[in-house]
């Protein structure tokens, strides 16, 4: 047994602070907590592990793609940022991509002008290209100049974070102290995106395996100082580490090179020795394992720039091409597992490992399932995904989204199912109770957690993905994009809807802020809780995970669960953004919520503020000002009108001589010196 050293757990007073507020807590805030009570009951009948499960969680990933992305360390050095200004260290492209499909003999022919990440990736780069990697509706990223986001507790870290740190350790614990139990820690990287990164940035060369490794030795040494944590070796040990009041932590690898050119059998037996017990055979690329779902722009381009392949079968990429990706006539990859492909699946079953099969192409994901039932039903899962039948047209086209038959295997195995705590936009799910009333928050993630528990009847965990390179669950109230997965009229009208009808608040960053670290996942189960949502099984969600592990490393009949009873009713038509957004009025030719915004909310046009005042004018320019009070208007909804002092509730517009703080509270419509003139 190893001998523990350190310990990194928070104190009950530095809780409170992380609770509100997303300051980082330093080592000297940090001792032990006290240890759990031991469990009763016989070896032969273990308890059920309690709490959550994470499945996807990139605790690392600072060190991935060559070290050259990320701003801030999970040890907890979180530093104020240089705000992407050039030259940044983090966040940003190389000043100079257009060369790269120069490497394509045929890349004459590949027009990017209508693939707009593309077009600005390749053809503006650095600091100003790299904002358009982050940018989706609601936000305009923290990539490429990101001015506001240079201090912690500010807009960093938030829902929209893809450049910087979500997994602090210290933000871990909160999620281990708030419930979850068991983590799966993905060591992960990419070679493309490490290729278009500035090269005084990197670290290290381009090679997945070196980031991977590098990752992997991080997690050990957190291993070996950690009092209140440990990497679990296999199910037993996990319901071990658990019973004695500590998180599990599983490790998992997802790299498109997985294993290099090396031999994999050899490679796959050293990093099991070193603690890896689940990997994905493919990630964003098609590689010598098997083919991969396409699904980002980005990542089809960087296949292309593999194998210089245009296809003209579907349009993925452009009108009528796809890049790099072999794909047929439905746009899905025709590239199933290879010889390599399968032999590695065999080896992981041979020793007991969790297989993977998120980011697999569905032809990978057949011949997988083929062997999992050769091998007496051996357990799949997919660590991180959305249900299509219940996701917006857009995402539901790609194929990395999980249909329901795929989670029929998944059953069928014994397998679970993790939720990407994900930021878009969901149909709505009849056979909930939860509206969808707030796109892209807890209400649209419940649509797709209902209908996982009610329709697909899976075991489900939490897939967040947090420093993957992906947004967040985003926040039902205030100013940083609450609402906003639709359109900028319809947030408005969410948010506000959110404020007068509720839920509350929880009274944490998460109100405001959205899932913007790991230790904020305890708050997506709390607002899930008080939508409405029946979460037992999410809130014990390791058992599921720890009984698939089991069931991969014990004596199988036959069939866990013959899935028959799976149900995709229920989800309603969508109605396009076009059609929703045509409801609302207009002014200079963009629709608004009239009187959803209150005093001290942004604001383009006075028509959006409750108090019928905004503080631009210019709101055709685009300009954007903040609602401010309005003498009698804002008494009739009783909004504080001080401005600088605080004179109390509002009252009506005050004569010469009385006390004031703006020319709006005269009758002469004068203020100076605190005095109406």
């Amino acid at each position: 047994m190893r001998r523990r050293f350190g310990s990194l757990a928070l104190s009950f007073a530095s809780i409170l602070a992380l609770c509100q507020g997303c300051n980082p807590v330093t080592e000297e805030e940090l001792e032990t907590p006290p240890a759990a009570a031991a469990p009763t009951g016989t070896a032969a009948q273990p308890l059920a592990a309690p709490g959550f499960a994470e499945l996807h969680h990139h605790m690392f990933a600072e060190e991935a793609f060559g070290g050259g992305w990320f701003h801030g360390s999970y040890t907890g050095t979180l530093a104020s940022c240089d705000g992407g200004m050039p030259e940044s260290d983090h966040a940003r492209v190389r000043m100079d991509l257009s060369s790269l499909l120069n490497l394509c003999p045929n890349s004459g022919n590949v027009n990017l002008s209508g693939v707009p990440v593309l077009s600005q990736l390749f053809g503006i780069s650095g600091a100003v290209g790299s904002e358009f990697i982050g940018k989706i509706e609601g936000t305009e990223g923290d990539t490429g100049i990101h001015l506001g986001r240079m201090n912690v507790n500010t807009q960093w870290p938030r829902w929209d974070t893809i450049a910087h740190q979500q997994a602090w350790e210290g933000w871990l614990q909160k999620a281990y102290q708030g419930g979850m139990s068991l983590v799966m820690v993905s060591l992960v990287s990419n070679e493309f995106l490490c290729k278009v990164l500035p090269t005084q940035n990197l670290k290290r060369a381009c090679d997945e395996m070196s980031d991977v490794d590098v990752q992997l030795q991080m997690a050990r040494d957190f291993d070996a100082r950690t009092s209140w944590a440990e990497i679990a070796l296999s199910p037993a040990h996990a319901r071990q580490i658990i019973a004695s009041g500590k998180l599990a932590i599983v490790l998992s690898i997802e790299s498109s090179k997985l294993f290099g050119t090396k031999d994999w059998r050899t490679e796959l037996d050293r990093v099991y020795s070193l603690g890896v017990r689940s990997l994905q055979p493919v990630h964003q690329l098609d590689n010598r394992f098997g083919g991969a779902a396409p699904h980002n722009a980005i990542f089809q381009a960087a296949q292309f720039l593999e194998n210089c392949h245009i296809d003209t079968d579907c349009g993925l990429t452009g009108s009528g091409f796809t890049l790099g990706f072999d794909v047929d006539t439905n746009c899905r990859n025709v590239k199933g597992l290879t010889a390599d492909g399968k032999a590695l699946v065999q080896e992981m079953m041979n020793k007991g490992m969790v297989v993977d099969i998120a980011h697999m192409s569905e032809r990978s994901i057949q011949d997988t399932f083929a062997i999992s039932q050769a091998r007496t039903y051996y357990p799949l899962l997919v660590s991180h995904g959305h249900f299509r039948e219940v996701m917006n047209p857009d995402l539901a086209a790609n194929e990395k989204t999980t249909p329901a038959w795929v989670v029929q295997y998944l059953r069928q195995t014994g397998g679970m199912f993790g939720l990407r705590t994900a930021h878009d936009e969901t149909r709505t799910y009849t056979k909930t109770t939860v509206a969808n009333t707030c796109q892209g928050s807890t209400r649209s993630l419940a649509q797709a957690y209902e209908f996982g528990r009610i329709g697909l009847k899976v075991p489900m965990a939490f897939g967040a993905d947090l420093n993957g390179f992906i947004q967040q669950t985003r926040p039902r109230f205030g100013n940083y994009g609450a609402c906003s997965a639709g359109f900028k009229a319809e947030a408005d009208a969410q948010m506000n809807q959110q404020r007068v009808s509720g839920p509350p608040r929880l009274g944490t960053d998460f109100d405001e802020y959205g899932l913007a670290h790991v230790g904020l996942l305890p708050d997506v189960v709390r607002d899930l809780k008080q939508l409405g949502v029946n979460t037992t099984g999410l809130e014990n969600s390791t058992e599921k995970f720890i009984q698939m592990w089991e069931r991969a490393n014990s004596t199988r009949t036959g069939m866990a669960d013959a899935a028959a009873d799976i149900d995709t009713s229920g989800v309603a038509a969508y109605v396009p953004k076009a059609t929703r957004e045509a409801q609302y009025p207009q002014i200079c030719g963009k629709a608004y919520a009239p009187s959803s915004k209150a005093v001290g909310d942004s604001c383009r046009f006075a028509q959006e503020c409750i108090s019928a005042a905004c503080s631009t004018s210019e709101g055709c320019s685009g300009t954007v000002g903040t609602c401010i009070c309005d003498g009698d208007n804002d008494c009739a909804t009783n909004q504080y009108c001080g401005v600088g002092l605080n004179l109390g509730a509002c009252r009506n517009k005050q004569p010469k001589g009385a006390l004031c703080t703006a020319n709006r509270e005269c009758l002469s419509g004068k203020c100076s010196w605190l005095t109406c003139n």
